[in-house]
């Protein structure tokens, strides 16, 4: 047996702002860093130990998870995967929640957050938010660099990774990954075998760690939230 610990970063700025994010760095707010610092007691209170620690390759999740170790006080190096990522939200990077559905209707916005295979229009290559102009993906082939993604994109990069790179560990260490609300419904849909429609109704709080007891054969014997106060529905439990 062993533990998979999902955390959603904590509220960040835009969360705050109610804009699409997507693959821009932006920072915790004051609340995110609370949130952040709660998650890492709320873990530290289950008395086990953390043996690897994922992140993505964006700031609020590494801040994340930077104030979870220091509460746990470990000093542990932890791993950074493009694929962990938040999904790309192309063209709507940027824009406000509420003032697009005023504009496009909360339907089309709807169908843009939480569908399955639907894809906004494609960010412009120029833009200072496209990542082929943001530092920190400059050794990423480019060709590779979505310009826009649905959720069943970024389900297909976030669980090859985890095939790859995680899940052999799972026999029996205990792993945190702190990513982001679509990575982690993507990690969701897959561990607890959500069909698409299950999927669209899945919501990830901020700063709530998801503990999931599993075994070997990725067979998920309990999970919870931590935070009992900011739970979400499992769906399946």
């Amino acid at each position: 047996m062993s533990f998979l610990i999902l955390v959603r970063h904590g509220q960040s700025t835009w969360n705050l702002e109610k804009r699409f994010t997507g693959w821009v760095d932006v920072g915790l707010t004051e609340q995110g860093e609370s949130e952040a610092e709660k998650a890492g007691s709320l873990i530290k209170d289950k008395n086990i130990e953390i043996h690897r620690f994922y992140s993505s390759f964006q700031l609020r999740a590494n801040h994340t998870l930077e104030i979870i170790q220091k509460v746990l006080d470990s000093e542990k190096s932890f791993t950074k995967a493009w694929q962990l990522n938040e999904r790309h939200y192309g063209a709507l990077t940027g824009l406000n929640k509420i003032e697009m559905s005023n504009k496009i209707g909360s339907d089309k916005v709807f169908e843009f957050r939480r569908s399955w295979d639907v894809k906004p229009e494609p960010l412009k290559k120029d833009s200072p938010y496209h990542p082929l102009n943001i530092e920190v993906y400059k050794d990423i082939p480019k060709e590779i660099i979505p310009n826009t993604e649905s959720l069943k994109d970024t389900y297909d990069r976030v669980i090859k990774y985890f095939n790859k790179e995680i899940n052999r560990y799972l026999v029996n260490e205990n792993i945190l990954i702190s990513a982001h609300g679509n990575s982690i419904r993507a990690l969701c849909k897959y561990l607890f075998k959500l069909d698409n429609q299950q999927i669209s109704t899945l919501e990830i709080p901020t700063g709530n760690p998801l503990m999931i007891n599993i075994d070997n054969q990725l067979n998920i014997k309990s999970c919870e939230y931590l935070d009992k106060e900011r739970s979400k529905s499992l769906v399946v439990f």
